[in-house]
């Protein structure tokens, strides 16, 4: 009787044991469950405490003077070029943005990338600004912005002080139409409240950038330049500054000023220089040339007497780019242009190195 009795406690114990094992790994699943969210808990919880994080006042100091935010914008405005597509790119619909004046195929006063990131955040009537021939500051006003976006654009003081009677105003760093992608994304971002995110976006973009770059190896280290000539008057023409988004993002792209260029920029805040035909040979050491033009434009600098010499021109290896275009306007690169347009100008610089001795 007592071997029984024994028999059965220990039969009892037991299976308490495997109940208690089995109640432990079914708790483990669904802590493990619970500790992994979907990519849009993820990204709201990190939006969620970016918010919390961010402390204000923000104050911006920038070329025209201080802006204070006080409290997280609500409503965004941008005006002129490409303010509007680091909003859109951080999620962000602002609640009016200028027309674009380039490279537009139809009458939106949008570029495609726009459209596209728009339709993507549901919001395909957006309010545009028709202020190509100067800001409209009724209109800018009339849609009671709490920050004014424009990191990248050419406004002066006077205009600055005007727009900050409606709103606070993040503008430029240092010069009128000199500002990076990075630069663009990391003060509107700022004046959004929304340093984190974008930090995020820059990684984003670079990352994209590199994975494309790795599939066009044979530009790297190549000399280049982005210049405007024009067939109509082949008496000068214009180089764009490093500084500049256009040249800078040659550089983005591993590709590099000669230091026959880079030498003659004297102005460190000036994003291009004329030079004189007479002056050609400045371009003599860059091995690949980019500008702006059409089908005509590169037989007609192969033929004139002076800039013919050029051997980048001489050879072909010049890269001619549809003026006012969709790929012209991503010429001064925001993210959502980067990624539109990256393929179609590797693509075409690729072809360009080719013809390179």
């Amino acid at each position: 009787m007592i071997a029984k009795q024994k028999f059965s406690l220990f039969l009892t114990l037991l299976i308490f044991i495997l109940l208690l094992a089995l109640a432990g790994c079914s708790g483990g699943e669904q802590t493990n469950a619970k500790s992994e969210p979907t990519s849009t808990e993820e990204s709201t919880k990190e939006t969620a405490e970016s918010e919390e994080t961010t402390e204000y006042p923000i104050v911006i100091k920038h070329a025209l003077g201080e802006t204070t935010i006080e409290e997280k914008p609500e409503r965004v405005a941008t005006i002129q070029w490409s303010n509007h597509d680091v909003a859109l790119a951080l999620g962000v619909v602002p609640v009016g943005f200028s027309a674009a004046n380039y490279g537009v195929q139809d009458d939106s006063g949008m570029l495609p990338w726009t459209a596209d990131q728009l339709k993507e955040l549901g919001a395909e009537t957006p309010t545009i600004f028709q202020d190509t021939d100067g800001l409209d500051f009724e209109a800018i006003a009339d849609a009671n912005p709490d920050v004014i976006l424009a990191a990248y654009s050419g406004i002066t003081q006077e205009e600055y002080d005007t727009l900050s009677e409606i709103a606070p105003v993040v503008a430029y760093q240092t010069s009128p139409w000199v500002a990076s992608w990075r630069e663009q994304v990391t003060y509107n971002a700022m004046g959004m409240g929304m340093e984190e995110e974008g930090k995020q976006l820059i990684a984003d973009t670079e990352k994209l950038i590199e994975e494309k770059v790795n599939e066009h190896a044979e530009i790297k280290g190549k000399k280049a330049a982005f210049v405007s000539i024009s067939a109509d008057d082949l008496s000068k023409f214009y180089i764009y500054s490093p500084g500049d988004p256009r040249g800078a993002f040659l550089n983005e792209l591993g590709m590099e000023y000669p230091e026959s260029i880079t030498s003659q920029i004297t102005d460190p805040n000036s994003f291009f220089i004329e030079v004189s035909a007479e002056n050609a040979d400045m371009l003599n050491d860059a091995e690949i040339l980019v500008s702006y033009g059409d089908e005509n434009t590169l037989a007609a600098l192969q033929a004139d007497p002076i800039l013919g010499k050029i051997p980048a021109v001489e050879r072909g290896s010049v890269v001619i780019i549809g003026d006012n275009t969709p790929l012209a306007a991503a010429g001064t690169p925001s993210p959502l242009a980067i990624e539109y347009s990256i393929d179609e100008y590797l693509t075409l610089l690729s072809e360009a190195v080719s013809k390179v001795q």
